[in-house]
């Protein structure tokens, strides 16, 4: 998508969502043009895993879905040393089901799930203070492709732009997205 439909289609949003868009969101290009927070506090630029495929994952530990923490693991430990990386954002935009501290988050994800793929802090993914990553995916990709609850799916390819959304139901093991995923995987 040129960066003047991405303009078109951000100010719309800004317009009927209620967004905040800053000239940085429209001018983005790629997914290397965001940088979040880990869980740890520190920057964490997506820009660090040029040349990789992203599967980027808002999350919740009270969730119906909070299992899929388990399939996000195997697909990491199964795919990162062929370039995948599976980001986990925990938020709590949907039924208040990520209510905890990063601390809290962290200690969770690693004692029922044994998580160590790497995580961000908490972060919004809908809305007026939504991550700008959220934003501009949901320009990229449309409204259709914004989450609706916890658990949905961003791939990214390793070029830093869009892949597909990925619904919250869609299990991360399952054969659509293990086909997605090897599709995208640098060469």
């Amino acid at each position: 998508m040129g960066k003047a439909l991405r303009a078109i289609l951000m100010t719309a949003m800004t317009l009927l969502g209620g967004w905040t868009m800053t000239a940085r969101d429209a001018a983005a290009e790629t997914a290397w043009d965001f940088t979040f927070t880990s869980i740890d506090g520190e920057a964490m630029p997506l820009s660090s895993w040029k040349g990789k495929a992203l599967l980027v994952v808002n999350t919740a530990s009270r969730c119906g879905f909070t299992p899929q923490y388990e399939g996000l693991q195997a697909l990491w430990e199964r795919y990162r040393d062929r370039g995948l990386v599976v980001i986990g954002v925990p938020s709590n935009d949907f039924g208040g089901q990520e209510p905890g501290s990063a601390e809290q988050i962290k200690a969770f994800c690693r004692t029922n799930f044994a998580v160590d793929f790497p995580m961000t802090d908490k972060n919004q993914v809908i809305g007026g203070d939504a991550h700008p990553f959220y934003r501009w995916a949901a320009a990229s990709l449309g409204a259709e492709a914004v989450p609706r609850w916890n658990f949905h799916k961003y791939l990214v390819g390793p070029d830093g732009r869009l892949v597909s959304a990925i619904p919250t139901r869609t299990d991360p093991l399952s054969e659509p997205v293990i086909a997605a995923v090897e599709k995208v995987l640098p060469r």
